[in-house]
């Protein structure tokens, strides 16, 4: 979203430098775009919060643009005041959904006090996106179309993901720097927990039938003995 500021003379801007300031003209300026900024931003959560909506009902990831503005309340020429086309919306959507995944995330991983013990909260967490059927719900249309996202804006799809593996990777850094993890790589089993997760979601979001809550204790085990490597053979040259 980009608003154009109207532009400031000479004798507005540059001949007073920075450390005066603001002139009543310029005062007059940014109320006016405060303002407008404030109501954009309203429109914006809007359509968002009518995405968030349709999906979870019809269980697709692309309602049509109508369906959308009709239940933001908004109009057509607002919608692509912001947004030049659906698929931009949906990365969008796709990213909001990821930072109350990754708040979500992190709260759980407060909870644990062992660096490792964090890694497998994260990866707990993301597992439960499955377990639980509203989370299910939600979560479903996002994980089938994240390959077809990635491949039509894929910085932004990375972007998102960086945002939930930032996390466990710097459980990762924490549990290698005090020896739970030695042989970590923060940055590869980051990148490997990631894709193990998404892989087991898609899977079990696809088959449409209730997960069992026991290959998601299984795979957090698999997880963790994979991440204990080297832990028993170094304690044992310590000893």
């Amino acid at each position: 979203m980009k608003n154009k500021s109207p532009q400031l003379s000479d004798s507005q801007d540059g001949h007073r430098g920075g450390a005066e300031p603001p002139s009543a003209a310029e005062r007059a300026v940014e109320r006016a775009l405060g303002g407008r900024r404030a109501a954009y931003a309203g429109e914006v959560r809007r359509l968002l919060e009518a995405s968030f909506v349709l999906i979870e009902r019809t269980g697709e990831l692309e309602p049509r643009v109508g369906d959308i503005v009709r239940e933001a309340g908004l109009s057509n020429q607002a919608f692509y005041r912001h947004f030049p086309s659906k698929q931009a919306l949906l990365v969008a959507v796709l990213d909001e959904g990821v930072r109350i995944l990754a708040s979500y995330l992190g709260h759980r991983m407060q909870s644990a006090a062992r660096p490792s013990d964090r890694v497998c909260e994260w990866l707990r967490g993301l597992l439960e996106q499955a377990l639980s059927p509203a989370a299910a719900r939600a979560t479903r249309p996002f994980v089938l179309a994240r390959v077809r996202l990635a491949e039509s804006h894929p910085q932004e799809v990375a972007e998102s993901e960086r945002q939930l593996t930032a996390l466990v990777r710097e459980a990762l850094r924490a549990a290698q720097a005090c020896g739970e993890l030695p042989a970590a790589d923060p940055e590869g089993d980051a990148e490997t927990l990631y894709h193990l997760a998404m892989g087991w979601l898609q899977a079990r979001l696809c088959d449409g039938r209730p997960p069992d809550r026991r290959d998601a204790v299984r795979l957090v085990d698999f997880a963790r003995h994979g991440l204990l490597r080297g832990a028993a053979t170094n304690a044992g040259v310590e000893a």
